[in-house]
């Protein structure tokens, strides 16, 4: 089974070496690696050329394109039946891939596996990623998979990061990439991907996610994820006609909307307090 590795390169010179590195040194060796340069400024494509590996094919674009579409353009390029996506200031443990193709060998429905990540990098960022996903690191762990989770990703983002992530291609190649939020890309793929097929989650750290200030996250402008919910969940209704979907919009917008007043509230009597 060849696996896919995509990574978008976008100006991370001082990152992307360790990257690929990781994929170099994974214990599955059946892989290739579809790197996919958005234009990039710095020293990124030499640092890349660098590697003298045929399993490494290096595109660039002839302008900048924006994540959604370099991303899209790897997939498109790739020839293994499962992606695995790597950002390049992340770093894949040597077992990664080895343990995800177990996974999606002995699991046919499954069309997405994602896993735990351990935290690198700056530290204010990590103290406030930690705290942010305690909750959902204990949801995830009480739950068994396979299973189907197309109703669990209304609320929250239950996959910390694309790094984190293999799913298979063909599926990918048929949902939309576009979203109305560009930093929310991976929410609004994951949304659609649990909607066709099944998700599994290892509840091991086989990704080093990289935090720190000049990640994409960081860079984006910042707008409600609300905007992005409902408006996948009705465009997958308009294509499946599951009423199923249009009676839970709303209750789940009723929750969503409670759980702003209840964080806004708490901001409120805290800045008083001050």
């Amino acid at each position: 089974m060849k696996i896919s590795v995509v990574t978008a390169s976008y100006n991370y010179q001082d990152y992307i070496k360790e990257a690929v590195q990781s994929v170099l040194d994974q214990t599955y060796k059946d892989w290739e690696l579809i790197i996919v340069d958005d234009c990039s400024t710095d020293n990124s494509v030499e640092v890349i050329k660098s590697f003298k590996d045929e399993r490494i094919k290096l595109f660039i674009n002839e302008k900048n394109l924006g994540l959604k579409e370099t991303v899209k353009r790897g997939i498109e390029n790739a020839a293994g039946e499962w992606i695995v996506f790597l950002e390049s200031d992340d770093i894949l443990t040597p077992d990664y891939i080895e343990k995800k193709v177990e996974i999606a060998k002995k699991y046919h429905d499954v069309n997405l596996i994602f896993n735990d990540c351990e935290f690198f990098g700056d530290k204010e960022r990590i103290k406030k990623v930690t705290n942010d996903l305690k909750k959902t690191r204990k949801i995830l762990k009480t739950k068994k998979y396979p299973r189907k989770m197309f109703y669990n990703f209304y609320l929250s983002n239950k996959i910390f990061t694309f790094s984190s992530v293999m799913a298979k291609r063909n599926d990918l190649l048929n949902i939309s990439f576009n979203p109305p939020m560009d930093y929310l890309l991976d929410w609004w793929l994951w949304i659609q991907m649990s909607y066709i097929g099944e998700f599994y989650y290892i509840p091991e750290a086989l990704t080093c996610w990289r935090l720190h200030k000049q990640s994409y996250i960081n860079c984006s402008e910042y707008s409600s994820p609300s905007q992005l919910q409902m408006k996948i969940y009705f465009k997958i209704f308009k294509k499946s006609k599951n009423f199923l979907i249009l009676l839970f919009i709303p209750c789940a917008q009723f929750v969503w909307d409670l759980q702003q007043i209840k964080k806004n509230t708490k901001k409120l009597i805290l800045n008083i307090w001050k």
